[in-house]
């Protein structure tokens, strides 16, 4: 599998193989922001989802890929303090704001950021079309969130510090974006970058998750959280290393903007699972999102 994904690197094949991972991380990142906002508490369930990606992780990096060699160990160590601030503002963000208001504030702040990154890093750049249709998802995302803020009535003594911290998180999603896809194409073999990933930036939230349960007086079923700890490792394998691979494959900056396609996952997700309304408006709103991903992909 390393072999065929270096093969396609920078050809047509690896185009088009960057753009359905991308969306395929779209549809599954979507699932996995429902899992941490479900019934169960947001540290809870992301401390579980991270022992379970340790525990499934763990093997695979000692035993099937190569190991990091060299600077290899510090770029991997150097994404820890990033993803930990980032899962700390998600985690903030749910605990104060209804899902489908605070997700797509968080994933919109990310793709202009992120190209801008990929412009100074990778020497990526934008068409004007690309540019269009950057902005016409923005308004789709935004105009979505804006929706949601408007209408939702529960919670909403905390939904604006929710908005805050969303915003600060989804400046956190293009960070975390750039400085992957750095490591993951500096790393020989992208599934060692993935591997190791899992095992080193996982070990952050189960500690908090333990001392939370400690101080809980109504505590979830454990076996409940297992169960969705094990479900939310594998939904997060699928979607995390879909992005990486699509970042290392084609431009970073298009893989992020078609990944943001998840707002329209996540707005599903909140109406069909989590049983919040979705009406024509959202429909619209959501229909934008989807052409300014369209756009990006053909005017590149």
């Amino acid at each position: 599998m390393s072999d065929w994904i270096i093969s396609i690197e920078g050809t047509e094949a690896g185009h088009t193989a960057a753009m359905l991972l991308a969306l395929l991380a779209a549809f599954l990142h979507a699932v996995f922001g429902s899992l941490q906002k479900g019934r169960i508490d947001p540290w809870l369930s992301r401390g579980a989802i991270d022992t379970a990606q340790v525990i499934i992780s763990l093997p695979l990096a000692l035993f099937l890929v190569p190991w990091p060699q060299g600077t290899e160990w510090l770029l991997i160590l150097g994404a820890l303090p990033i993803h930990f601030t980032y899962k700390l503002g998600m985690a903030l963000a749910y605990s104060r704001g209804a899902f489908t208001v605070v997700y797509p504030v968080v994933r919109g702040m990310g793709p202009v950021f992120t190209v801008f990154a990929a412009w100074i890093v990778f020497g990526e750049v934008f068409t004007l079309t690309q540019w269009f249709g950057v902005i016409v998802l923005l308004m789709g995302i935004f105009g979505l969130a804006l929706y949601n803020l408007v209408t939702i009535e529960v919670a909403r003594e905390t939904l604006v510090p929710a908005l805050w911290l969303a915003a600060g998180t989804g400046g956190l999603v293009a960070l975390y974006t750039t400085y992957d896809a750095y490591a993951i194409r500096a790393t020989p073999d992208p599934f060692t970058f993935l591997a190791w990933f899992f095992v080193i930036c996982s070990v952050d939230m189960p500690i908090l998750a333990a001392l939370r349960w400690r101080r809980m007086s109504d505590r979830p079923d454990p076996v409940h959280l297992a169960r969705l700890g094990i479900t939310g490792a594998l939904i997060a394998f699928g979607s995390f290393g879909s992005v990486m691979l699509a970042t290392r494959l084609d431009k970073v900056g298009e893989a992020a903007v078609l990944r943001e396609t998840s707002t329209v996952f996540a707005a599903l997700i909140g109406w069909l699972i989590l049983k919040e309304t979705v009406g024509p408006r959202r429909i619209a709103l959501m229909t934008l999102i989807a052409l300014g991903a369209v756009i990006v992909e053909v005017g590149g």
